[in-house]
């Protein structure tokens, strides 16, 4: 069995390496995807921050409607979507309303950050890995040919394993955490504006 596992480790410091540069390519690629996508959402979400701040120093709830009316932004569609329930229902199930749209919204924000997640977390392991893998293929080669100089050739080599691990890693769980923080911002604006939806949809019962 040990005879075997030392088999293995002669090609698996390779294909660890080879792991970790497609594993690289695919977390750059995302990565690329998610800002770019998360950047427009954020820029359109950003707009209807400013016209939130606008209306609640106003305090002209109405200006509500025609915020609605503007499609681009994730909270202007549920804002539309609010209002039209709080026209044909009333109050009741307006957070629903809300909450529901945040959970379908949800995944389409967080695409590929799984990933990216577990590439930052897994990725050294694997590095770490490759190099155990290239240390005890160079011990074994001293076993068998008593060549000093080449096993620490051998074991310089398996430490690049561990180098690009953390190579790979660390730009994936930055990027992780950047796009996390924009997508909460997203779903604090959700909030404010399931706030101000409610206190519309009350202000307009008290006035009936």
């Amino acid at each position: 069995m040990t005879d075997k596992f030392f088999a293995i480790a002669q090609v698996a410091h390779e294909v660890t390496l080879w792991l970790l540069i497609i594993l690289s390519v695919l977390s750059l690629a995302f990565i690329l995807e998610r800002f770019f996508t998360l950047s427009r959402v954020r820029k359109e979400s950003e707009k209807v921050s400013g016209r939130l701040k606008e209306i609640l120093q106003s305090n002209n709830l109405t200006e509500l409607e025609e915020l609605s009316r503007d499609k681009t932004a994730l909270e202007s569609r549920a804002l539309s979507y609010g209002l039209r329930h709080v026209r044909e229902k009333g109050v009741a199930g307006l957070e629903e309303i809300f909450s529901s749209f945040a959970n379908i919204e949800r995944p389409s924000l967080d695409r590929h950050l799984g990933f990216l997640a577990t590439v930052g977390s897994n990725a050294p392991f694997i590095g770490l890995l490759g190099t155990v893998f290239g240390v005890m293929d160079a011990f074994r080669a001293l076993g068998e040919q008593g060549d000093t100089k080449a096993v620490m050739i051998g074991i310089s080599q398996s430490l690049v394993a561990t180098a690009v691990g953390l190579i790979v890693a660390i730009p994936a769980v930055i990027a992780y955490n950047y796009f996390q923080k924009q997508v909460k911002g997203v779903m604090l604006n959700l909030e404010s504006v399931k706030d101000l939806c409610l206190a519309y949809a009350k202000s307009g019962i008290k006035k009936v």
